[in-house]
């Protein structure tokens, strides 16, 4: 723009040295003709001309100047500026004293701008939380060293239509039941066929919190004696293991006599039976059968018990160690110290069941540096 004005304003100070050697008469000739062309431009153009700021700037001082020392000046302004009608230079002298004042300001005004990450913390806050109200997210927030007032809390979960607390759903099923799952126990049978067509029954615990699996054993005759006694065998390991199980889950199937029941009862479990023809009221045993179907039973053709026993044990304890699991946040069932998480390194692979499972996990540090 700067550029542009000097230029300007050296082209008319070349036109006023031009006009100095013209007579008067030719001057006046010269501004009949001006005006003539100008009326004719104005004529052929349909929209009025565009100009920048530095012709608005010079234009606008040729006004002034105009006005100021000639005494016909206002009588013959409108045949002078024949383009420009008087409003628009009055406006682009307004313009010129509004950029005069104007500076620039040190930063943006207003509050400074929320990060995304922020926002998104606020949204999970509200929506984990579903009583808490603005105040409450503000308190927490102050918690972890975020300086926010309610308002602008109250804007942001409006922004994401997250609706008050007072609106809000108290809780779901999913979060009721959530603090009752790691007491509860599961059990079931499911059968599976050897390759002569006999049918080999399994009994097999699940706990709901950890999805643990503990495998009682496998038989061909699943009478109420052999029954009792995996039940006894699971009841001792808990009290090993300490676990704290109020409730045991199982279907009425008639190998689940009353003895079965009165071992846990004698360790103050209370047993849970489910509706008749309701296997999703077991929802979390009937899933571990599905697992253990096609990730392990239909790959392999079982010999006899002893081969099924061997096969399930092998496979159990990939489950609980090395298997993720998407309802516990892809977590190991059994959960194991932390190990060095290392990004690099080579990955390697450990067969499960001679190969019909594949594990995998990087080579511990110390194997790379001995190796090396």
């Amino acid at each position: 723009m700067i550029f542009t004005l000097l230029m300007s304003l050296i082209s008319i100070f070349l036109d006023l040295l031009a006009i100095l050697g013209v007579a008067k008469c030719d001057k006046d000739l010269e501004i009949i003709i001006l005006r003539q062309q100008v009326r004719i431009l104005q004529r052929k153009l349909k929209a009025s001309p565009r100009i920048n700021d530095p012709e608005r700037i010079i234009l606008a001082a040729l006004m002034d100047k105009y006005t100021r020392f000639s005494d016909g000046a206002r009588q013959h302004l409108n045949q002078v500026m024949l383009i420009f009608k008087p409003d628009t230079v009055l406006r682009w002298h307004r313009e010129l004293v509004r950029r005069k004042w104007t500076f620039k300001r040190k930063g943006k005004p207003g509050r400074p701008k929320i990060s995304s990450e922020l926002e998104a913390l606020i949204v999970r806050l509200a929506k984990e939380n579903s009583h808490w109200g603005y105040d409450k997210i503000q308190g927490e927030l102050l918690k972890l060293g975020y300086k926010l007032c309610t308002s602008s809390v109250r804007n942001i979960l409006k922004k994401h239509r997250v609706t008050p607390a007072c609106e809000r759903s108290s809780g779901s099923w999913h979060s009721f039941l959530g603090h009752y799952r790691d007491q509860i126990l599961a059990c079931d049978f499911f059968t599976v066929e050897t390759i002569w067509l006999k049918t080999i029954y399994v009994l097999f615990f699940i706990e709901l919190g950890t999805r643990r699996v503990r495998l009682s054993g496998c038989t061909t005759t699943p009478n109420s004696t052999w029954v009792t006694q995996q039940a006894r065998q699971l009841v001792w390991n808990l009290n090993d293991d300490s676990k704290e199980i109020a409730f045991l889950i199982h279907d009425n199937d008639k190998k689940f006599g009353s003895s079965f029941d009165i071992v846990f009862s004698s360790e103050e479990i209370e047993t849970v039976h489910t509706p008749f023809q309701a296997p999703r009221a077991n929802a979390f045993a009937e899933r571990w059968v599905r697992s253990v179907r096609e990730e392990c039973l239909d790959q392999i053709l079982i010999l006899n018990e002893n081969h099924l026993r061997r096969v399930l044990k092998e496979y159990d304890e990939y489950y609980n160690h090395a298997r993720p699991h998407q309802g516990i946040s892809q977590r190991f069932p059994i959960s194991v110290p932390r190990r060095e998480q290392r990004i690099k390194g080579p990955i390697l692979r450990r067969d499960i069941l001679g190969g019909v499972i594949h594990d995998y996990h990087r080579q511990p540090s110390s194997q790379v540096s001995a190796d090396g």
